[in-house]
């Protein structure tokens, strides 16, 4: 039986001794508390918008839930998987029930079409086919492959942890290099490989780990080395980014990769993330003379819905065209690197903003200017969000997800070492 976010809510209130005198609310959650009820209702997403016999997740689905969409994105399936581990660990759910999901979430992925074990972006829920002309993708492959192994190393099941391990060792990951020295984007069976390749910093790193690591096809530690690294320095700071890509870049490898106290010949990325969060909020807070609504309590602009559709957006430099709106997972999942002004972001606009929290949580994007609210949820963007908050947390699926030993080693082939400089935590 699933556990209401609100009865769990309730327990919670009656542990801190309910409403003081003089008080008529509830009594002021705690940030943990505050988190949990955030990875509550986030869970309900990646358990009622899947199918029970596929564990496939919807790529999106309507805020208020009984949403008809059949469309599921391989990568939301990862962060899904990853949810499972996290409900699991929190007492969300009762343990047999996420185990059988899980089994059959793998079993059906063994069966689903794949190219060299790299996975279609986006399949029909239920049978698993192609969706949308869409792409083998890789970085989509890699964010599923997190999720699987993330569950190897939490459930004591064999059967779970043979079927992620059959999965992983399936991919063919020098293919889908195409010949060169850095990855492909994807590949259809209409063009062949895309020409668009991971060459320059983003989401990538865990795409070159989990294939440097891997037992079965990897490919050269070196490889490590093929991407650039851009720099740019905003209102003083300075850190590695890419010039054309919103915040999610510095979030994602980040949710399963324990990046803290270690650095490469290049940089510690976990402080680098740090410092690109800071550097989005001094963005945000640049344009309040055209977007009265940010400031310190509301601000954050990542890849999201808009009220023109899914939008790639944010900076610095400049994504646009920017309209004012927030984008809740910005904060949501930047919560490790500036977890007090990114919880101070998000309490606010449960607060402030009743329209922009739902069924499953915030909505995916809002505009307080306008008075426009998305009427959909992302499953990424959820999943990002309820992975940073258990790391803030508990530092849950860094603990899980390191204990893969193919992750250890490839961060010591890539030339990882302990940082001189210990991570700035809880800014």
């Amino acid at each position: 039986m699933l556990f209401s976010p609100l009865l769990g809510l309730a327990a919670m209130g009656k542990a801190c001794g309910g409403s003081q005198p003089g008080n008529t609310g509830p009594p002021q959650l705690t940030d943990d508390q505050f988190l949990d009820e955030i990875e509550r209702a986030i869970f309900l997403y990646f358990w009622e918008q899947a199918s029970p016999t596929t564990g496939q997740v919807k790529d999106h689905a309507l805020a208020a839930g009984n949403d008809a969409s059949t469309v599921s994105s391989i990568a939301a399936t990862g962060f899904g998987l990853t949810a499972l581990c996290i409900a699991d660990q929190r007492g969300y759910m009762a343990s047999s029930d996420i185990v059988t999901r899980v089994q059959a979430t793998l079993s059906f992925l063994l069966q689903m079409t794949n190219e060299n074990g790299f996975f279609y972006h986006f399949v029909d829920m239920n049978t698993g086919q192609r969706a949308y002309d869409s792409e083998v993708s890789s970085i989509d492959t890699a964010i599923l492959m997190c999720g699987i192994l993330t569950c190897r190393q939490h459930f004591q099941d064999q059967q779970i942890a043979d079927m992620a391990t059959q999965l992983y060792q399936q991919v063919n990951w020098p293919w889908m290099l195409n010949g060169g020295t850095t990855f492909s984007q994807g590949w259809t069976p209409e063009s062949g490989f895309l020409t668009a390749r991971w060459d320059t910093y983003s989401e990538l790193m865990m795409l070159y780990l989990l294939a440097i690591g891997s037992t079965v096809n990897p490919i050269p530690a070196s490889s490590w080395n093929a991407f650039s690294r851009p720099v740019l320095t905003y209102q003083g700071l300075t850190y590695i980014t890419n010039l054309t890509a919103p915040l999610f870049i510095h979030q994602y490898s980040h949710a399963w990769f324990d990046f803290r106290n270690k650095q490469d010949a290049y940089a510690n990325y976990f402080n680098n993330s740090i410092t690109a969060t800071k550097a989005h909020m001094l963005f945000c807070l640049s344009l309040a003379s055209q977007f009265s609504d940010y400031s310190n309590s509301l601000w954050g602009i990542t890849s999201s819905d808009s009220v023109n559709g899914y939008v790639a957006w944010g900076g610095p430099p400049l994504i646009g065209p920017i309209d004012g709106s927030v984008v809740p997972c910005a904060t949501g999942g930047s919560l490790p690197f500036m977890s007090a002004g990114c919880i101070a972001v998000l309490r606010n606009i449960k607060s402030a903003f009743p329209n922009s929290w739902q069924m499953y949580g915030f909505i995916d994007a809002f505009n307080p200017l306008t008075g426009w609210y998305d009427v959909d949820v992302v499953g990424i963007n959820l999943g990002i969000t309820m992975l940073m908050a258990e790391n803030q947390r508990s530092a849950f699926v860094w603990n899980t997800f390191m204990m893969n030993p193919e992750a250890v080693a490839a961060m010591t082939a890539a030339g990882f070492q302990q940082s001189q400089t210990r991570s700035m935590l809880s800014l």
